[in-house]
């Protein structure tokens, strides 16, 4: 039985390694697009709207966030204690909390583009 704990407990560790890795390429891989969206702009014409930019941030951000709350809830599988439950959920709902409202934030964004109010 304790071989089976172990071996889950490293399969565990290196998926909650692997979903981290994932949500850090998120950003990264956001951040290198948004570069591009505003860098792509010709200078003269630098009137991009703030919002695409911060929709388009905030969209692998909140992937990122997804990511990293599974991570979160993997490593509750294999938390030695109470006291580390406790801190990985304080962790999951505040994960959770920013990212429903920058989804929130998004979903506004995409309507106000979607009628046109902001340019």
């Amino acid at each position: 039985m304790e071989l089976l704990e172990n071996g889950l407990s490293v399969i565990v560790s290196l998926t909650k390694i692997l979903l981290e890795l994932i949500s850090v390429l998120c950003i990264i891989v956001g951040l290198g697009a948004t570069f591009k969206l505003v860098i792509r702009q010709p200078y003269v014409l630098r009137d991009l709207p703030f919002f695409k930019v911060r929709l388009c941030l905030g969209s692998w951000l909140a992937l990122a966030l997804e990511f990293q709350l599974g991570a979160d809830i993997l490593a509750t599988t294999i938390a030695p204690s109470l006291e580390s439950l406790a801190k990985l959920g304080a962790i999951a709902i505040i994960r959770t909390l920013l990212n429903y409202f920058l989804g929130k934030e998004l979903e506004t964004e995409r309507e106000l583009q979607e009628k046109n109010i902001v340019r």
